[in-house]
């Protein structure tokens, strides 16, 4: 029975998470003092889900009659690429907070595609333009959300410092600033990407039919992301914008930008049943 797959996928990072909340967003202890080699060990324990999520994930993608990318196969991607990004990017950057929010999301994500009923495979899938366009916009969509989740740790971490009340975990972390600069990294690389995303689907749609991407709510919300991105890393740049500033900005362009393929295929898919 595949469900089992999906079950014991869910429930490996479940696990993990579990795992990283308790030794990571506990107080100090001595116990939880963590030496290379185990923190080694830990970031390559990750694999284990991850593959098996990218088996399931690819079995469910990829089928004869073409590409089934719906609600529930398109999240499960994004989280999947956004934890493979989180993996790698893990090997320049400390930030062990993030392990603890990546990996239950992953967890739901990886389950989906076995609780949502089977949809219809996409036409035109095996066009070149729309197989650069689809690997740009998952790959945005995946820093843009390590982007929003960087963006809660640091409002976090803001927090506590005035508070005063630091976990282990918050400890470790980088200075607030170096944080923040990282952030600001993510979300040029994202917006690059998002930018190219608009673009690819320009370029599709003319490649199909002959015109420019046709108006719908995805092109809408597509391009208010843009916008919003655009607006943010310009006060950045003029205005040194930071901050809660940041905060809101970033969530608003990532809320916005998931509304634009999730929230439709979700409308499509579970609401209406199309």
């Amino acid at each position: 029975m595949e469900i089992v797959a999906y079950l014991v996928n869910a429930l490996l990072y479940t696990a993990l998470a579990i795992y990283f909340w308790r030794t990571r967003w506990v107080a100090a202890t001595p116990a939880a003092i963590h030496t290379g080699a185990s923190a080694s060990a830990e970031h390559y324990v990750v694999l284990a889900p991850l593959a098996l999520h990218g088996v399931l994930l690819g079995r469910s993608l990829f089928a004869p009659d073409g590409l089934h990318l719906g609600f529930a196969n398109a999240i499960s991607a994004i989280l999947w690429l956004t934890v493979l990004i989180y993996w790698i990017g893990n090997f320049f950057y400390r930030l062990d907070g993030l392990q603890a929010l990546v990996l239950p999301l992953a967890a739901a994500a990886a389950l989906l595609p076995a609780l949502m009923p089977p949809v219809r495979a996409l036409p035109n899938t095996d066009l070149l333009a729309f197989k650069i366009h689809l690997l740009i916009a998952l790959l945005a969509y995946s820093l843009f959300t390590i982007a929003s989740l960087h963006v809660l740790l640091m409002a976090l971490l803001e927090r506590r410092l005035h508070d005063g009340a630091l976990t282990q975990v918050l400890q470790k972390l980088p200075p607030l600033l170096t944080m923040e600069a990282l952030l600001f990294r993510i979300i040029w690389v994202g917006f690059i990407l998002l930018t190219l995303t608009l673009g690819t689907g320009v370029i599709f749609s003319e490649e199909l039919f002959g015109k420019a991407a046709p108006f719908s709510h995805k092109t809408v919300f597509g391009v208010v992301s843009w916008f919003i991105f655009a607006a943010l890393l310009t006060g950045r740049h003029v205005y040194g914008w930071r901050g809660r500033v940041a905060v809101r900005w970033t969530l608003a362009g990532f809320v916005t930008l998931v509304l634009a393929y999730i929230g439709t295929r979700f409308v499509l898919e579970v609401i209406l049943g199309r």
